[in-house]
């Protein structure tokens, strides 16, 4: 009945029937004819024809750039594509495959949302270049993560015991860029339960990765298809003004000002007529000192099919540095809540320094607020590059401090902080 595709792909099945085949393969046991995330990869490095081994990746390059005369220069000559075209179903065996369960379990036996991280990335840029697909058995193009504009968390924990289903399809597209909209569900008591929701942006790039590329534009079919290409724009305005309004850019609103020249005055020592002395209020712990930072070396282990590191070991490691800090933080083991506005700024290399520095920015009720910035340092040149900017919201069982800035780059960034969780947790 279902095409044993390695992904099971439905733009062949009428569009009336789509909703219908996903339900009835909710009801059935994951496993079987269907997919699972570990053909992710596998299937990607088919599509590019990206080196086995890293020894051969520099001939792998040279057959890639070989592939720019396939390049068109209007998007008008590439043929519409419908969301359904994009839909992807696969499997993250957790219940039923004990051996791969042991890479996805922390010490504590609960899954390692670093590494659904991993996965999320992976199984977007599929979506992508399915919404790309040509004849030819590769792909002349490149399709990289160009930011994740949110992931918002609907379970606590994901269970360990339990088989994740992940969907998605492109909801969105411009001329060089892409809406992914992604969705992991939980196997138990015999229905799937929603555990997250996630938005990439994919970009399309030469197949040398050097330039931007024009991709298949986007057709919606019918009101539900039209609103969520609707909101795929309201969401690019969203960014490009969240981007205009940057504190790095702009001051602060009236409000703001208000909010942290109230925290400066409680900060004062009442005693002295000083603007410099000041005393850390009850309850509370000063910014700089929620620091926590670690460094890796990128081997080549890590690469991704393009020969950089992959955008999912990075969003890994500054998500298990920024639980690490918040655990320290709340004294308590905290739960992921959202993840948002991850902007991959630059490539990192093979054979970089990466250097990760966690901060708790923003405290609220239960909530913790963490800011992880990524560069990358020349140990030559000694010269450093900022590479990512990750921003995590956590939750914990028990109210937490407060953190306190107590200088004018701390005050920005907890009134950075402060946006990206009022952005999220309300929403939520």
């Amino acid at each position: 009945m279902y095409p044993r595709y390695r992904f099971w792909k439905l733009w062949n099945i009428p569009s009336n029937l789509v909703r219908s085949c996903t339900s009835l393969s909710a009801s059935l046991h994951p496993g079987g004819c269907f997919p699972d995330l570990t053909e992710v990869r596998s299937k990607l490095e088919e599509i590019v024809g990206a080196s086995k081994n890293w020894s051969e990746h520099l001939e792998s390059l040279k057959e890639r750039a070989s592939l720019s005369n396939q390049l068109v220069s209007k998007q008008e000559d590439l043929p519409y594509r419908r969301m359904k075209d994009s839909y992807l179903e696969a499997y993250l065996p957790l219940g039923s495959q004990p051996n791969l369960r042991e890479k996805y379990l922390n010490v504590h036996k609960h899954v390692r949302f670093g590494r659904i991280l991993e996965d999320l990335d992976s199984f977007g840029v599929l979506i992508s270049y399915t919404h790309a697909k040509t004849d030819s058995p590769r792909s002349h193009i490149s399709i990289v993560t160009a930011l994740v504009d949110e992931i918002d968390l609907v379970k606590k924990k994901i269970r360990p015991d339990c088989d994740l289903k992940f969907t998605g399809n492109v909801t969105w597209v411009g001329k060089s860029s892409m809406e992914v909209q992604m969705h992991v569900s939980q196997y138990h008591d015999d229905v799937y339960n929603p555990v997250l929701d996630a938005t990439f942006v994919m970009v399309a790039r030469d197949p040398a990765n050097k330039g931007a590329a024009v991709i298949n534009p986007l057709k919606p079919e019918g009101p539900e298809e039209e609103n969520l290409f609707k909101q795929g724009n309201l969401n690019k305005a969203k960014r490009t003004k969240l981007k205009e309004t940057s504190l790095l850019k702009t001051a602060p609103n009236e409000e703001e000002r208000k909010i942290i020249h109230n925290m400066f005055l409680g900060t004062l020592d009442m005693r002295t007529v000083s603007f410099r002395s000041r005393i850390l209020p009850e309850n509370s712990v000063w910014m700089d000192q929620t620091k926590l930072k670690s460094l890796e070396i990128c081997h080549p282990q890590e690469r991704n099919i393009f020969n950089k590191i992959f955008g999912g070991f990075l969003m890994r490691k500054a998500f298990e540095l920024a639980w690490a800090n918040a655990c320290v933080y709340g004294n308590s083991r905290p739960h992921a809540v959202a993840v948002d506005d991850i902007l991959f700024q630059k490539p990192v290399e093979i054979g970089s320094l990466l250097y990760l520095s966690s901060q708790v920015c923003y405290t609220e009720d239960k909530y913790i607020q963490v800011r992880v910035h990524s560069e990358v340092v020349d140990p030559l040149t000694k010269e450093h590059s900022t590479t990512n900017i990750f921003h995590f919201t956590f939750g914990c069982e028990t109210q937490v401090k407060q953190v306190v800035p107590k200088t004018y780059g701390e005050s920005m960034l907890y009134l950075d902080g402060k946006r990206h969780f009022k952005a999220r947790v309300i929403k939520n």
